[in-house]
C-alpha cells in the first residue's frame, strides 16, 4: 500500500498521528503495527 499525499495516519495502540507530506510506496509502523488512514471528521451544519 502506497503514502497518500496530505492524508494523516493514526497508531491504533498509542495514538500518535503522522501527517504525509511525500507520497510513495512503503507503509508508517509504530508499536510494531501499520498506522491506519485517520478517517475524516464531518463538519457541524450551520442550518
Amino acid at each position: 500500500m502506497a503514502n497518500v499525499l496530505g492524508k494523516r495516519y493514526m497508531c491504533e495502540k498509542c495514538g500518535t498521528e503522522v501527517l504525509c507530506n511525500k507520497a510513495g510506496d512503503g507503509t508508517f509502523m509504530c508499536c510494531d503495527v501499520e498506522m491506519k488512514i485517520k478517517e475524516v471528521k464531518p463538519l457541524p451544519s450551520s442550518d
